[in-house]
């Protein structure tokens, strides 16, 4: 019997809404299906160009989600489309040779990184790029134990997910992998206590917590956590994917506290938002130690690793971000939009904080209080910790054309990172309709009865 394929070459701007969600609940996640249905998550958007998107009626959004971070260029950025398209007729996968690509890449991102980092390996993804920062800190100190801080996130693949720290995500797999543990970011006394142990291999952390709902660290922090695991040689790996590549107002959110960490990892914006890449960095003694030599030098290897369209976006990203600098215009852009966002702060009891560095913005949203949340058992507030930033970012969408998301581990923030090419106008708009949200549904029933209706009213249900 031939099998019945669906083509998209007649144009897939014909494919319709409604045959999309049905092929994506039948062929792909139903739950996750059902919530971005839920919230009006499954628009079918057929353009997009720097921070906007269109979708098929021709309405015009704008992005300030920016597909995590991966989107520091913005949505099909030309110039790094173009440096793709001019390696197009190369051999693209070819283990029989040495990719100039690849050389090219390597070099120049040793440019942009700080102090001694100057080896690379690149893979497709950021868990990727924390799994292979996992096994060259094991294999170049011959130790097996990793520290990672609750709130964290690194990645679902089993070793990053092992270091991610929120149990939702873990518990379906245990048993993870074993020799890893967790203390509170930001502690430095919790890290020493473990670091005196002496079995540690490597300590990793994020500069921010992008997924823990845009956390900060205490001032001075990474220096002190460098200072650390100097004293007990332990390497320090820094996760830059969702920091790195300007979004913080930096090209690396640790050149703040002037930190040069053992191992970086880079996933999202290193492709320029036109590829999928991540990478692990590192100095030549630590990668020495680990994979040095001839019968060493093939323990971590993968198929697509520095592939020639992948390696022409990451020389494209580093160009455009280097030749604009675009750190330096995320510092400005971060500091007008998060004054904007504390004045909302000042006016509306809704905002419980607004916290980030750069383009990377959280927006924190208070619990609920009051007669109504009483009555219904703490239900409502069950509802406020878990999905009131999906009902915000719903508003956003719904109403104003704004797309952005909560965080993974913290469901009550929504983040804003836009491509870093954003407009003052399009904050502009941001704010505008935030503030249009927040006057207009000032209560947390109002904002689920427009949201999410179907949530408020199962409350009832089960009363």
């Amino acid at each position: 019997m031939k099998p019945e394929l669906i083509d998209f070459t007649d144009g897939i701007q014909k494919i319709k809404k409604k045959e999309v969600r049905k092929l994506y609940k039948e062929y792909l996640n139903p739950g996750l299906g059902f919530l971005k249905g839920l919230l009006g998550f499954d628009r079918n958007f057929v353009r997009a160009e720097g921070v906007k998107v269109w979708d098929d009626n021709g309405e015009e959004y704008l992005d300030f989600l920016g597909a995590y971070g991966a989107l520091n260029f913005g949505h099909n950025p030309p110039r790094i489309l173009e440096m793709v398209k001019e390696v197009m007729g190369r051999p693209n996968l070819l283990q029989a040779s040495v990719n100039p690509l690849e050389c090219i890449a390597a070099h120049n991102l040793a440019q942009i990184t700080p102090g001694n980092l100057k080896r690379t390996f690149f893979c497709n993804s950021g868990a990727e790029a924390v799994e292979g920062a996992i096994k060259l800190a094991r294999a170049a100190t011959a130790k097996t134990k990793i520290i990672s801080c609750e709130g964290s996130f690194h990645g679902k693949t089993l070793g990053a997910l092992t270091a991610t720290g929120r149990e939702k995500y873990r518990a379906p797999f245990k048993p993870l992998i074993p020799e890893f543990v967790q203390i509170p970011f930001g502690d430095t006394d919790a890290l020493e206590i473990e670091l005196k142990k002496g079995d540690v291999a490597a300590f990793i952390v994020e500069p921010i917590q992008g997924e823990g709902g845009i956390i900060l660290p205490p001032p001075g922090y990474l220096r002190k956590v460098r200072e650390i695991c100097d004293q007990y040689e332990v390497l320090l790996i820094v996760d830059e994917v969702q920091t790195g590549f300007g979004r913080t107002g930096f090209n690396f959110a640790v050149e703040k506290d002037e930190v040069v960490p053992d191992i970086m990892c880079f996933a999202k914006s290193i492709g320029g938002g036109v590829m999928p890449v991540g990478a692990f960095h590192t100095s030549a003694e630590v990668w020495d130690k680990a994979y040095g030599g001839v019968e060493k030098c093939t323990l971590h290897t993968s198929t697509f690793s520095g592939n020639t369209l992948a390696m022409a976006a990451v020389i494209g990203a580093i160009k455009e971000l280097v030749e604009n600098d675009l750190a330096a215009l995320a510092h400005k852009k971060g500091a007008y939009l998060l004054k904007g966002l504390k004045t909302l702060q000042e006016k509306y009891s809704l905002i419980k904080e607004v916290r980030g560095e750069g383009l990377m913005i959280g927006i924190e949203f208070a619990e609920a209080k009051g007669v109504l949340n009483t009555l219904t058992g703490g239900k409502v507030n069950q509802i406020s910790k878990e999905y009131l930033g999906a009902m915000v970012a719903g508003e956003l969408l719904n109403r104003h054309n704004i797309i952005t998301a909560y965080t993974l581990n913290n469901p009550n923030v929504i983040r804003l990172e836009p491509p870093l090419v954003v407009s003052y106008e399009e904050m502009d708009r941001v704010l505008n309709g935030l503030e249009d949200i927040f006057s207009r549904k000032g209560s947390l029933l109002g904002m689920a009865l427009a949201s999410t209706g179907t949530m408020v009213k199962s409350i009832f249900k089960s009363k």
